[in-house]
């Protein structure tokens, strides 16, 4: 099985997108795949079709029922902030160890040819009281799959992310660059040439958000 780590250089700049579109790729292929998003903040339990695990389900063409979500995805929280930060109001103390745990039986558990994990906010976003996610990433030890945005600042972000991943010793798999939907952001193709010029030797993909061809490459 092959098992990949989805990871994003900021919050909101399209990882369960990507996800979602690396998922369909593997299926238009014949591939068996999966995915597992252990914690997820901002969730509404009586209305979570739309939400981060309500969508990789559907990409994966499996019920919402209740029973696929607590698979998907077993850590919910309410408030929209970091995952600790809403599992706090809850009452919940999050820990790295849980995390770990739960990634490590889905892992293990998975009959997939292709896996992802995905994680939640950017790579340094707290995960857990005693962990971002970066230290999630490093305990499981998996390639990473990065992405960024094409907004203004998403350069910085992203090559930021980038470095404290391979300073970490992980295998940066690619960077994958998430076109803006902002009409104002800076011109999308020129934000990936400049990504690509500051990582040599890194494998950098453009999303467009007028196709998912993309994602073949990956696959």
């Amino acid at each position: 099985m092959r098992a990949l780590f989805i990871a994003g250089a900021h919050t909101d700049v399209g990882k369960t997108y990507v996800a979602c579109a690396l998922i369909a790729a593997a299926r238009a292929q014949g591939l068996a795949v999966g995915a597992f998003k252990p914690a997820v903040s901002g969730m509404d339990p009586s209305d979570w079709g739309d939400s981060d695990p309500g969508r990789l389900l559907a990409a994966l063409d499996r019920p919402l029922t209740a029973a696929n979500l607590q698979a998907m995805s077993p850590l919910r929280f309410r408030a929209a902030l970091s995952p600790p930060m809403a599992a706090r109001l809850e009452g919940y103390d999050l820990r790295l160890e849980t995390l770990v745990g739960l990634c490590q039986d889905a892992l293990a558990a998975a009959g997939p040819e292709l896996m992802l994990i995905e994680g939640a906010g950017g790579v340094m976003s707290p995960l857990s009281e005693d962990a971002t996610n970066l230290d999630l990433m490093a305990a499981l030890g998996l390639p990473v799959i990065l992405v960024g945005g094409s907004y203004l600042g998403a350069i910085s972000h992203t090559l930021t992310a980038a470095s404290v991943v391979q300073a970490r010793g992980l295998d940066l798999a690619a960077v994958i660059l998430s076109q803006d939907a902002d009409p104002s952001a800076p011109d999308f193709a020129e934000t990936a040439k400049d990504v690509a010029r500051f990582l040599p030797g890194a494998l950098i993909i453009s999303a467009p958000r007028n196709g998912q061809d993309w994602a073949r490459a990956l696959i």
